[in-house]
């Protein structure tokens, strides 16, 4: 058998081909296992700290409390289902939480980044989101997970976070509940006034003697006719003049006094409305509940050192082989080169 064939055989037999390459692979291996260790040693250690968070249903403390057609929904120990756990990711990743956080902890500096570089934003939120992520349980609660150097700060930023959601979420409904508020609180101004004046000309009606239209009308009536039979004639005078009088005023009368009764029903209505805006506005309610809250990791969660030097040790071995191989297949390549331009 030709050299080159003999050659091509076992370098394609694996065992004898590692076995030939042995030191070479042995050699490069232990270089890249002790490159691994010296790398994972100047890795800092980060530790963990975790919130887990419900969702709540709630989104109005006037309905939660006073409302009379609670559902499920307006229960304040309701726990909160697929969309709620939805919108509290989205407020959760807000950049306004970020932001706060960022601000609160002076992550800049505490994440060693340059503050004159160009893309120090940038690095700054590529950093927060590697060390702050938010994730959806199969149970419908939402965990918050802080990476860091310091297990103090990892443990309390993750927990001002839970807050910050609380914070953000009664800010938005404040601002809604004010602009509610202060629609109803016109209305109820308003009928307030229109009830006042109306009370007032029912008021002068009455001075002039119209107390109550169809009971007046009635009695005015059977006296008239009273006096008319017994020839009364004075009496049936005056009796005529106060029926002249009811008449002018009577319809006046009613309109009034059917009107107030009307503004008083939608005074009624909308006093309600204007205590559930008001305490809306006024009050709030815990928008999730905490399972569990962060505490200070006794042990680093990152890195895990073996596993980085397993991986790069596993890594710098099966490279080393390939590289052999496609060395040996180049010199093959260029010995075949030679031999045939030597034949010709």
């Amino acid at each position: 058998m030709p050299n080159n064939q003999k050659d091509s055989f076992d370098s394609t037999h694996l065992l004898v081909f590692l076995y030939r390459w042995r030191k070479v692979i042995i050699s490069i291996t232990a270089v890249g296992f002790a490159a691994s260790i010296l790398v994972s040693l100047l890795i800092r250690n980060k530790y963990k700290s975790t919130v887990i968070l419900f969702p709540t249903t709630t989104s109005s403390v006037s309905k939660a409390l006073l409302g009379d057609n609670r559902s499920s929904k307006d229960d304040i120990l309701q726990f909160g289902e697929e969309e709620e756990a939805e919108q509290m990711l989205q407020i959760l990743n807000s950049n306004v939480i970020r932001d706060s956080i960022i601000e609160r902890y002076h992550l800049l500096e505490h994440y060693d980044i340059d503050p004159e570089s160009e893309t120090k934003q940038t690095d700054l939120y590529r950093e927060y989101e590697g060390n702050i992520t938010f994730q959806r349980t199969e149970f419908m609660s939402v965990k918050v997970e802080v990476l860091d150097t310091d297990r103090e700060k990892a443990a309390l930023m993750a927990n001002d976070i839970a807050a910050l959601y609380d914070t953000i979420i009664s800010r938005i409904k404040k601002d809604r509940a004010q602009v509610g508020f202060q629609y109803v609180e016109q209305t109820y101004r308003t009928l307030e006034r229109e009830i006042f004046k109306t009370q007032d000309s029912l008021n002068m009606l009455m001075k002039l003697g119209v107390m109550d239209y169809e009971s007046q009308a009635e009695r005015l009536n059977e006296a008239l006719g009273k006096a008319i039979l017994d020839g009364k004639t004075q009496a049936a005078q005056i009796l005529r003049e106060e029926l002249n009088k009811l008449s002018k005023y009577g319809e006046a009368y009613m309109s009034l006094r059917d009107n107030l009764e009307f503004l008083r029903k939608q005074l009624s209505d909308v006093r309600i409305k204007y205590e559930m805006a008001k305490l809306d506005m006024e009050e709030t309610l815990p928008d999730k509940f905490i399972v569990d809250k962060a505490f200070a990791a006794e042990r680093k969660s990152y890195p895990v050192r073996w596993l980085i030097v397993v991986i790069s040790t596993t890594a710098t071995f099966i490279l080393s082989i390939l590289l052999i191989i496609a060395m040996e297949s180049l010199n093959r390549i260029r010995k075949d080169t030679a031999h045939k331009i030597t034949k010709e």
